[in-house]
């Protein structure tokens, strides 16, 4: 039978995107993997693989449209010795369900849903092998408690088909666990609400305003941060800095950077390079600062993976520095390159922004001289990083001028307390202003 394709979820928040581009056209033969669309989410431009081989019967949703809701059928794909005159899509999305008629008698002591549920992921096996179905022996699977991973398929290629799922309901086999019993909700407050759209617009002349639809991005950025002031109970620590160890420092590896046959250095180190290297140090030395919180556990993490806010048109986005208390300065600079470039081009990765252990938010060179930063789940701190700026300062009950910094540590006062952030805080300090010890 036809197979559905649908939009994916590309993240964990996914709700909706942008259909940017078929790169399939109706009648293309596609295999497992083939790339077939260019999907726009909220952060980034992705692109989506077959998970199945046949041939591009219909098209369904065309190329530029936005706001396609996760599992919202998209394209059907037709197996071998199939025509594309049994395509089904009159229904939109409803056409992923089939006729109550087709579902065997077995099961109609069941009471099946007002609406059929979706098919879901597709199941993979205990070795991590993805198990083959068709979306009608997924939904049947579903609807009669069987696990896909105990049957086996007899399709085209050993695809579980809907006579699998009859021929198991019939011997009785293949049933999967019973699901553990959901813990009850503890009680929680309803989340306070602003003001209503025509409260807001009531209060200024018809003529005086014009509306801007929020995209995708500048969606997820309200609620995710919302949430967390909600939320997380947010503690700030703060601490100025020295930075002319470290200037002095970077111009001297700067110098020294090797160069190509054009003349390109190596790498070119900056001060939010070096920042970056220096919390996560901070991280390595104090581990108990370097968690993720949940209700149950706290999250101890092995690594320091440092995220960097970078501003892209419409909002902004974390690339993630992967184990950063492990790599050279000169590694760290061209990594950060490489992703703020590519994250302003929204060509990242979701494993390249998704997740971390901290971050970082420099407004620094923006001339701003300090800041408070939202903590963004999962990570417990985010470093705020103000402009390095000439101060009085008093060395040896001497009046002098110093390069300062002002930082704001942020914290998730459920697991990086006052006492901790300033015992992280005071690690940073240390590797700042003597910078050589970022070398050892």
């Amino acid at each position: 039978m036809p197979i559905n394709i649908t939009m994916p979820a590309l993240s964990p928040t996914m709700e909706e995107g942008n259909l940017a581009k078929w790169l399939v056209k109706e009648g293309d033969q596609v295999s497992s993997g083939d790339v077939i669309a260019e999907i726009e989410t909220d952060k980034a431009t992705m692109e989506v693989e077959a998970v199945d081989e046949g041939t591009v019967g219909k098209i369904v949703v065309p190329e530029g449209t936005e706001g396609v809701k996760v599992n919202e059928l998209i394209a059907v794909l037709l197996e071998d010795g199939e025509d594309a005159g049994s395509i089904d899509t009159s229904a939109g999305s409803a056409a992923q369900a089939p006729a109550a008629a087709e579902v065997p008698a077995a099961a109609a002591s069941t009471a099946a849903p007002a609406t059929p549920a979706p098919a879901g992921p597709a199941p993979v096996a205990a070795d991590g092998a993805r198990i083959f179905a068709s979306p009608l022996a997924r939904r049947l699977a579903k609807l009669n408690s069987l696990d896909l991973k105990a049957l086996s398929g007899t399709g085209p290629h050993g695809r579980i088909v809907k006579r699998d799922i009859e021929t198991a309901i019939a011997a009785g086999t293949g049933k999967a666990a019973p699901a553990a019993e959901a813990p009850k909700a503890a009680f929680a407050p309803a989340p306070a609400t602003g003001p209503s759209a025509d409260q807001v617009l009531k209060l200024f002349d018809e003529d005086s305003y014009e509306l801007v639809p929020h995209d995708g991005m500048r969606k997820t950025i309200a609620k995710r941060l919302t949430e967390s002031k909600q939320t997380i109970p947010h503690f700030y620590v703060s601490v100025d800095v020295e930075l002319d160890a470290l200037l002095s420092l970077r111009a001297q590896l700067n110098g020294a950077a090797a160069t190509d046959k054009e003349g390109k250095p190596a790498y070119k180190l900056s001060v939010n390079d070096m920042t970056i290297k220096a919390l996560a140090l901070a991280l390595r030395d104090v581990p108990n600062a370097n968690v993720s919180w949940t209700d149950e556990n706290m999250v101890m993490h092995k690594h320091a993976d440092v995220g960097v806010a970078v501003s892209i048109p419409g909002g902004l986005i974390t690339p993630i520095i992967r184990a950063a208390e492990e790599k050279p300065l000169s590694v760290i600079s061209n990594q950060m390159k490489d992703l703020g470039k590519r994250a302003k081009e929204r060509k990242l990765k979701p494993e390249e922004y998704q997740g971390g252990t901290t971050a970082v938010s420099n407004m620094g060179m923006m001339g701003v001289k300090d800041f408070s930063a939202v903590v963004n789940p999962p990570h417990a701190t985010i470093l705020a990083v103000g402009a390095g700026e000439k101060r009085p300062v008093v060395k040896n009950d001497a009046l002098a001028v110093a390069t300062v910094m002002t930082v704001t540590l942020s914290t998730d006062h459920r697991c990086v307390d006052g006492a901790l952030g300033a015992e992280l805080l005071a690690a940073f300090k240390g590797y700042i202003e003597n910078p050589m010890s970022m070398l050892v």
